[in-house]
Parts: structure tokens; C-alpha cells; sequence
């Protein structure tokens, strides 16, 4: 039987120097409690730049000012999404409005918190400074 195609969701890297952006998931969403890079899926026909300007403006009340190539993806296991995880700038003081906090975070110290699945995938191989 074919797999259906994996619904692509944005994870957008944004970093401060030698920090990066984390945002903690409201509990009643899939790993709840959990930190992740912020984002979401990708509508049907957007683009990375599209998808991370809607996403960051609704999420962190954010301005993108660029969005470079995707540099790593992984499936989220159990599930349908493939995380995409995309290089982005933004101009503006990031604020919790779809999550239960935000906090930037020293590349080297994501061990520190309980990351999503994709997410602790990702930092443990990005996180050097």
C-alpha cells in the first residue's frame, strides 16, 4: 500500500547570536508541554517565505525579514508530518500568543529542555555554536 505523502510543517531556526528561539507547546496540543522551533504546516501551495510570515506573525506577533533554504527535515514519528526545518530572521520581540512561553536558548544548552521529538533531533545535531 503507498503512503500517503507527509503534510510538510515549517520549523523555523531563528537565532540571536549563538541562541536560538524556542517556544513551549500549550498541553492540549500533540507533545504538549513540550519546546519545539516555532512554525506550522504549510498550506496547500504556499511557500516557505509565505508560510513563515503567517505563521510568525500569528504565533509570535513577528516580522520575517528573510527565509534561507531548508537545512534539515525529519517525519515526526506516529504521524503524518514531516518537520522542515528552515533558517529565518525576524525583526520585532517575539511574544507567546499561541504558546505557553517563549525563550531564547544557547545552541549548545538544548539538552536543557525537554525538546519535541524533531526538534531534540535536530538541536543535538545543529547545536554546536
Amino acid at each position: 500500500m503507498a503512503r500517503e505523502p507527509a503534510i510538510q510543517v515549517l520549523a523555523a531556526v531563528i537565532r540571536r547570536g549563538d541562541h536560538w528561539l524556542v517556544c513551549k507547546r500549550p498541553s492540549h496540543k500533540r507533545h504538549g508541554g513540550l519546546w519545539e522551533f516555532p512554525g506550522g504546516k504549510l498550506e496547500p501551495g504556499e511557500s516557505w517565505v509565505e508560510a513563515a510570515k503567517r505563521e510568525l506573525l500569528e504565533e509570535l506577533g513577528v516580522a520575517v525579514t528573510s527565509v534561507g533554504d531548508p537545512i534539515a527535515s525529519k517525519c515526526d514519528p506516529d504521524s503524518p508530518f514531516e518537520i522542515v526545518f528552515v533558517p529565518v530572521r525576524i525583526e520585532g520581540e517575539p511574544q507567546p500568543i499561541e504558546h505557553d512561553e517563549v525563550r531564547w536558548i544557547h545552541t549548545s544548552d538544548s539538552g536543557n529542555l525537554e525538546l519535541a521529538p524533531c526538534d531534540a533531533w535536530f538541536a543535538a545535531r545543529h547545536g554546536q555554536a
